[in-house]
């Protein structure tokens, strides 16, 4: 049958295992280990180094996770916009299908003890890292079962236990603590490297140039990735960036240019990225994406571009349907069954936005907790000053 070249052996991600096991229970798994070969869908652009390889190596386990993986990403977006119009989730709220290839990519090339901090587009990057659907939809609902106990919301999800050091609403300020974490890789001695995610709109802060200035005069292993989804909130990139080729910005640092809608060149140029990092220092890596949702949900996305653009690159580009292609094309899987695995994860994104519906919101007394250091006996006044209100833990 079309599925019996699948491994035997599970390395899917943690948040797909039980659709991998339903999947198992299905159709007999050979053991076959044979290695498939693909290549990037175009070549890197590089500055100041030589290109990686256009051959990646993959397997038909590594292609059926990737169709899994976004696919649960794409769904969980989609999901987490109608619950925004339903009023379920509140405040801001970036949505990165489109992106997936990125997410999905970068983590294939990489391990948990490498550190990943990126900006206020976070859910998939959290998901690649081994959170939960359940976490992400208690958390973008405000709920006590979410990754930041309901306090963080769509923009400051976190998982230190697997090396993400969060999303960040301040643009660009999470390049110079991802530098950080680079430093405490090296002065740890740790082989690790850290990834330090931003867009396009975030390209031209000064922090960023600081923060790569001193990496480089220290060596330190970190990896700087423009997400560039060519528009920074309202305005394309050519209004907004005199030179729209970010990965050349870093001047004295090395950088690539890589189609960021294909997860293969993303792991691919993610592998050589981090190789280069622990050896040589910092690198820049420019992945060419988009996003087929506004910069927000209160940005419609179609004002300033048209929807014939859209359309096009969703036609032309889109990283799922890249993946599809190819799993048919080696014969690991018919167009139906992968059309049942979509069926699986949208049961499975139903399933974790109904349990994260009965989370409790968090305690009133939260409201208090993670401001001050404890212990400390913080007091609370009120408006006039003249009344303790409460004394912070």
């Amino acid at each position: 049958m079309a599925l019996s070249h699948l491994k035997s052996s599970s390395s899917g991600s943690n948040f797909l295992k039980p659709l991998a096991t339903a999947f198992s229970l299905r159709r007999p798994i050979s053991t076959s280990t044979d290695p498939l070969t693909v290549e990037t869908s175009v070549p890197f652009t590089t500055h100041r180094c030589d290109p990686p390889s256009r051959t990646v190596e993959t397997s038909p386990q590594e292609l059926l996770s990737f169709f899994r993986d976004m696919a649960t990403m794409r769904r969980m977006e989609i999901a987490a916009d109608s619950l925004y119009k339903a009023k379920l989730i509140r405040g801001f709220c970036h949505l990165y299908d489109g992106q997936e290839a990125v997410a999905v990519g970068m983590e294939a090339a990489i391990t948990k003890k490498d550190s990943i901090i990126t900006a206020y587009r976070d859910h998939c990057t959290f998901l690649g890292r081994g959170g939960t659907l359940l976490e992400i939809f208690s958390e973008l609902m405000g709920r006590q079962g979410g990754c930041s106990s309901g306090k963080g919301g769509s923009m400051h999800f976190y998982k230190k236990n697997s090396g993400f050091y969060g999303g960040h609403g301040i643009v660009g300020a999470q390049v110079p603590l991802g530098c950080g974490l680079a430093f405490a890789h090296k002065y740890n001695k740790d082989d690790a490297v850290a990834f330090a995610l931003y867009g396009d709109g975030a390209a031209n802060q000064g922090q960023l140039f600081e923060a790569l200035n001193i990496s480089a005069l220290w060596d330190l292993p970190v990896i700087l990735v423009c997400e560039n989804n060519h528009y920074g909130m309202g305005t394309a990139e050519w209004r907004a960036a005199k030179s729209p080729s970010y990965y050349k910005r870093g001047d004295y640092v090395p950088g690539l240019k890589v189609d960021g809608m294909d997860a293969f060149a993303v792991k691919q140029a993610c592998k050589f990225a981090k190789e280069h990092a622990l050896k040589s220092g910092p690198i820049i890596l420019e992945m060419d994406t988009y996003r087929y949702h506004g910069h927000s949900m209160s940005d419609p996305g179609s004002t300033y571009r048209t929807r014939d653009e859209i359309s096009g690159v969703r036609q032309e580009r889109d990283p799922i349907e890249r993946i599809r292609k190819l799993i048919v094309a080696h014969d690991l899987a018919t167009e139906k069954e992968l059309k049942d695995i979509e069926k699986e994860v949208r049961k499975q994104v139903d399933e974790a936005i109904a349990q994260a519906k009965e989370s409790p919101m968090p305690e009133p007394s939260e409201l208090f907790t993670n401001v001050y250091a404890k212990g400390m006996g913080v007091e609370s006044y009120g408006a006039d000053r003249k009344e303790v209100r409460a004394v912070l833990p």
